[in-house]
């Protein structure tokens, strides 16, 4: 299933659940509780399918979420763009020290030092 049908396909559920709560609530049908409650073999029937689809939910959602963490992704633009301006800054700097004198007493970088004569 794509995406975009997957959420139509839950709005739809909760669209419908939304629906028969609203028409419980307004007594336009109600649901035979008592019954239901009565027949013990129902309930307990009732209470492990709800359980069992929710611990199913809940192991997908749990590995969707961690196959979404773990799986490799590029920097987004603004990080990229940010990483293109710092080398462009390190370019620049380098430069400066180029174009810069080299200061008294500073050993230069590139330059080794004048040896003692013998």
């Amino acid at each position: 299933m794509r995406p975009s049908r997957l959420i139509l396909f839950w709005v739809s559920v909760i669209v419908v659940l939304l629906f028969v709560e609203v028409a419980e609530i307004t007594h336009v049908f109600t649901l035979p509780v008592q019954s239901l409650v009565g027949y013990l073999f129902s309930f307990i029937f009732a209470l492990v399918f709800t359980t069992v689809l929710a611990l199913v939910g809940a192991i997908f959602i749990g590995v969707y979420i961690s196959q979404r963490l773990q799986s490799p992704t590029g920097f987004t633009p603004f990080e990229e763009e940010m990483l293109k301006m710092r080398a462009d800054l390190q370019a620049v700097k380098r430069q400066l020290e180029a174009l810069q004198p080299p200061r008294e007493g500073a050993p230069s970088g590139g330059e080794n030092p004048p040896e003692a004569p013998p």
